[in-house]
Order: structure tokens, then C-alpha cells, then sequence
């Protein structure tokens, strides 16, 4: 398998997409994924802002990535379709983010839902809005070939029979799967068994333990984690990882699993990447490039 890392690790630190590229390239990875914005933002122009802004150029960021032996596994472009202003802000910018990637080299958008159903609507009127939102998305997404992947992260995603559902909205290859650890454990499921359950459709793993105080505080009672403080390996959820890398395993998952902790400026990221590298080599299982 191969492994990455969110740069929104790198978040509290305020550092740039840059630094993100040379800690890459420091630590030997070749993947990385981060998020995009719409607009100019002036965090990210002072250059405290480890994401990518859509108005940068894609093929200029992707020759300068290949200069330091990294490429994009996903970017990340998650603004809730569920909610009200789904279909209002998120489609377009969902939309904006397929066609970036395509010409920035990344094969996957990551898309969720919101943390709450919307108030006025039902389950099915909020499933019915969604559909019509992912086939708009499609409709690019299948022109340029990029996989639209959805995140267990809100109220509908976390919910197997509504993610069921929703990845069922079309019977389209570019509609695919993005596992999450941590959100699916903080809400109260079991991350192997819901795994299980998507397994045929998993394009892209973000691995992300939960420390106990957290666990206590919130499981069951949120539907994901804005960023975990715990490196991997050290929360009560990294036996459920270990077990979720085995079975992605023996179904010859060969893709990315993306790291997501918060880095503290590097590291419990390092901590994580360690973590990781052992248990891969514990399991048998070949880290490739």
C-alpha cells in the first residue's frame, strides 16, 4: 500500500503548502493530500496556509510537486451537500475542484455531507437533493476522469444505510469510497464492520486514531473529527486500524491510506508515519511508491 498524509496537519503550525512538499520529501513520501479554497484568502497569500487556492495554476503546482517527488492522492473539497447551501456553494465547487485536479494530476475529490440533517426537509427530500447535486458532479467528473469519493462525516454519511444509499445514486465507476477511521468510530460504529460494508467501493483511507478523552467525551454523539490530537497507534481506536489495514489488504486494496493527525509542527505526525511504516511491515504488507 501506499501512504500519504493530509496537510491539514500542519494547520496550528500556519505552515505553507510548501513546507508540506519538503516534509514530504524529508520523510520519503510520495502522496499527500490537502484542501482547496475558492477565493483569495490572506492567510494563504502570507503563505500560513497549508492548502492549495483553485485560482493557483494546476500544471505549474504539479511540475513543481513532481520537482520534489510528490503527487496529490486526493484534495480534498468537502463542503456539506446535505445542507441548504449544498447545492447553492458546494456543487459549484465541487465542480471547480474536478476539473483543477484533472489538470493538477490527482485522481480523487473527496465530497461529505453536513454534521446535522437540514431543518424543513426530510431524510428522503435531503437524499433526493443530494442525488441530483453527486449527478451534476458526475456529469464532469466522468469527462475528465476523476473519482468523486464520499467521506463518512456527517449525519447521513455515517449512517451505513443512507451511505448505502447515497453511493447508489448512480452506477458510475467514478463514484467511489473514501474510508474514514476516525469519523466512523467517533460515531458510534464499528470501523472494521463499516468498512466491511463498502469494501468493493474504497478509492482513498484517511487513518485517524481518537484519543480516550475524546472518545469519552463525544463518541457517539458526533459524527466526525475536525482533527485528531493523537498520533497513530497511541488511541483507543488503532486496533480497529490495524484491522481495517488487514482486510483492505486481503482484498487487494493497493491505494493510498492518508494520515490525518494534528502534527503539532511534525511531530506526532512523525510518530504516526512510524507507527504505520511497523505495523505494514508487522502485517507483511510492502509499502510501494
Amino acid at each position: 500500500m501506499k501512504i500519504g498524509f493530509h496537510t491539514d496537519a500542519f494547520n496550528s503550525a500556519c505552515w505553507s503548502f510548501d513546507d508540506c512538499l519538503q516534509w514530504a520529501r524529508h520523510h520519503d513520501l510520495q502522496y499527500i493530500e490537502c484542501g482547496l479554497t475558492d477565493g483569495v484568502s490572506w492567510i494563504h497569500g502570507l503563505g500560513y496556509f497549508p492548502h492549495v487556492a483553485l485560482y493557483e495554476d494546476p500544471v505549474l503546482l504539479r511540475r513543481k510537486m513532481e520537482r520534489y517527488g510528490v503527487r496529490f492522492s486526493q484534495v480534498d473539497a468537502a463542503f456539506p451537500l446535505s445542507t441548504e447551501e449544498g447545492p447553492l456553494r458546494g456543487v459549484p465547487y465541487v465542480l471547480k475542484a474536478v476539473a483543477w485536479a484533472a489538470q493538477a494530476g490527482c485522481p480523487c475529490v473527496d465530497t461529505t455531507d453536513g454534521l446535522h440533517p437540514p431543518a424543513g426537509l426530510t431524510v428522503k427530500e435531503t437524499l433526493t437533493m443530494m442525488k441530483r447535486s453527486y449527478l451534476q458532479i458526475l456529469k464532469v467528473a466522468e469527462a475528465h476522469r476523476i473519482v468523486v469519493n464520499i467521506e463518512p462525516h456527517g449525519w447521513f454519511t455515517t449512517q451505513p444505510d443512507l451511505l448505502q444509499e447515497m453511493l447508489t445514486f448512480t452506477d458510475s465507476p467514478y463514484l467511489r469510497f473514501n474510508m474514514d477511521t476516525g469519523n466512523t468510530y467517533i460515531a458510534g460504529q464499528d470501523p472494521v464492520s463499516f468498512l466491511k460494508k463498502f469494501l468493493s467501493r474504497v478509492a482513498h483511507v484517511h487513518l485517524k486514531d481518537v484519543s480516550s478523552s475524546l472518545a469519552e467525551r463525544m463518541r457517539g454523539r458526533a459524527t466526525g473529527v475536525a482533527i485528531s490530537h493523537c498520533s497513530l497507534g497511541k488511541g483507543v481506536n488503532a486496533e480497529n486500524i490495524v484491522g481495517c489495514i488487514s482486510l483492505l489488504h486481503e482484498a487487494g486494496y493497493r491505494g493510498v491510506l492518508s494520515i490525518e493527525c494534528e502534527a503539532a509542527g511534525g511531530p506526532l505526525l512523525e510518530e504516526s508515519l512510524l507507527w504505520l511504516r511497523a505495523t505494514l511491515e508487522r502485517l507483511g504488507i510492502a509499502e510501494t511508491r
